[in-house]
């Protein structure tokens, strides 16, 4: 065997362990997996940056509100406004909740390339 077809046999022998179906399909699934997870936890972040300011701000109205209802002796209107800021709080946790469990959830359900991992592909090019 010429030393040429030492070398066909060496780069035939590598191309099969890198670049076969098995490895792209793994590899592409895994990154493909990555980027999912990468945008669920984005998704998860940007609710929490959401409950943050709306707790912020609803604790901020609820002060000033406090401290108007004292000053004038009168709930009204509040009261009101007291109530709407502890809404708008409520609202903001079950948004951050439901993103999350909904990023789990469609996290959970994506390929990560572990299927393809474990599945047999006949390798037609394998060198003795």
């Amino acid at each position: 065997m010429s030393n040429m077809d030492k070398v066909q046999r060496a780069i035939s022998s590598v191309n099969n362990v890198h670049v076969s179906p098995r490895v792209v399909k793994v590899e592409g699934a895994g990154k493909a997996y990555q980027s999912v997870a990468q945008s669920m936890a984005i998704a998860v972040q940007d609710a929490t940056d959401y409950l943050r300011n709306i707790r912020s701000i609803a604790m901020s109205a609820i002060a000033v509100s406090t401290e108007l209802m004292i000053k004038e002796k009168n709930p009204d209107p509040y009261h009101q406004f007291i109530k709407s800021a502890t809404d708008y709080v409520e609202d903001a946790t079950d948004n951050f909740t439901k993103t999350g469990m909904d990023a789990g959830k469609i996290l959970g359900k994506f390929p990560t390339g572990e299927e393809e991992k474990n599945r047999d592909y006949p390798d037609k090019n394998s060198v003795d």
